[in-house]
């Protein structure tokens, strides 16, 4: 006779949530704000004997230590949530654009050649428009190609978009060697014909990606298109079971997505750097997607995650800087910080369960 066996159930139980509040979801991101800065002070604290009083110092005169900063800070956020929401509307859609560094570079480049070959030959009314329509109009054409290679033949939309960028790299670095005769490898900036100044040269930056922003939540949120982009985000079946043409669809939301990247790249040429080199984007083209994962893909949560990046970004290297530290150091601490905020989405879309003590028979 065979006798029963017991199976004792699992210690822990990891439980998908279904029902947690906003509320309690942002306080578990600023407790991962607030344990991640802490740690990072704990850190630079054995690392180089700074105390956590001169970290939280550092970081936060990096940010707002003068209007100068406060400037920068405000103008790199504005270019990283402009990037971010270019890529929001493909991502939404479950189209993995990771092709928004090379989209803007060449939307940047577009903007360049329009400096370099036309500054000076045209009013610059005119030229500010050739700048405006080059650049989207470059961003369009760089992510339309995967976009037909994905609606036609269903390519690999990541791996596409991702060569692409090395594409867009050696594009630039092309032209920067025929413009640059000297052999430096550097262009010089074309002030004079960067986009006019209102106050600064980043307040109208600031302005464009506000309106923007404002737009592409509409856009999301309240158009058909955008509901057609969460249709096929879901389910591609459906969408075509309800008579959505899901090939238009995924062509045009990269039209949409590759003329935001255009702009960025006006905003980080035309009217800040006047100039342009392969590394112009800095990488914010990769940065752009995890804060419009964290954003949860709505435009105005990523005003408050790409300033929270940014904010890092500015601070830790300020911290470098102020204590004569290694570079490295500054991206460590960014990384640590990402670190606990991206792993507090963890807990805010699971639970942890423990078995319960079975009670005893008596």
């Amino acid at each position: 006779m065979k006798t029963a066996t017991h199976h004792r159930e699992p210690l822990v139980h990891i439980v998908k949530r279904t029902d947690i509040s906003t509320k309690k979801a942002v306080l578990i991101r600023a407790i991962a704000v607030i344990v991640s800065l802490l740690f990072s002070a704990l850190l630079v604290f054995v690392l180089k004997g700074i105390n956590p009083i001169q970290f939280f110092t550092a970081l936060f005169e990096g940010a707002f230590g003068t209007s100068r900063r406060i400037w920068i800070l405000l103008q790199k956020t504005a270019v990283l949530l402009c990037i971010s929401l270019a890529v929001t509307p493909a991502f939404k859609m479950r189209f993995w654009n990771t092709g928004a560094e090379g989209q803007v570079l060449v939307g940047g480049l577009a903007t360049c050649a329009c400096m370099y070959y036309l500054g000076g030959a045209l009013p610059l009314p005119l030229l500010y428009l050739l700048m405006i329509v080059s650049s989207i109009v470059a961003g369009i054409i760089w992510a339309v190609i995967p976009a037909i290679f994905k609606a036609k033949w269903n390519t690999n939309e990541t791996l596409f978009t991702l060569m692409m960028n090395y594409v867009a790299t050696f594009l630039v670095s092309f032209f920067i060697n025929t413009w640059v005769t000297s052999g430096s490898g550097t262009l010089a900036p074309m002030s004079q014909y960067g986009l006019p100044r209102i106050l600064n040269n980043w307040l109208l930056n600031i302005i464009i990606v506000a309106v923007l922003t404002v737009a592409v939540y509409i856009y999301l949120r309240f158009s058909k298109q955008g509901y057609e982009i969460s249709v096929v985000g879901e389910s591609e079946n459906t969408a075509r079971y309800i008579g959505i043409n899901v090939k238009k669809v995924i062509i045009r939301t990269l039209i949409v997505s590759g003329a935001l990247c255009g702009v960025a790249g006006l905003i980080l040429v035309g009217g800040t750097n006047h100039t342009i080199a392969t590394d112009t984007v800095g990488g914010q083209g990769f940065t752009a997607i995890m804060v419009s994962w964290l954003g949860k893909f709505n435009p105005l949560f990523m005003v408050l995650t790409s300033f929270l990046v940014i904010f890092l970004e500015v601070g830790a290297n300020q911290i470098s800087n102020a204590f004569k530290m290694n570079s490295s150091i500054s991206d460590i601490i960014t990384a640590v910080i990402l670190f606990f905020i991206i792993g507090c989405e963890f807990f805010i879309n699971y639970k942890i369960m423990f078995r319960k003590a079975a009670k005893e028979d008596k």
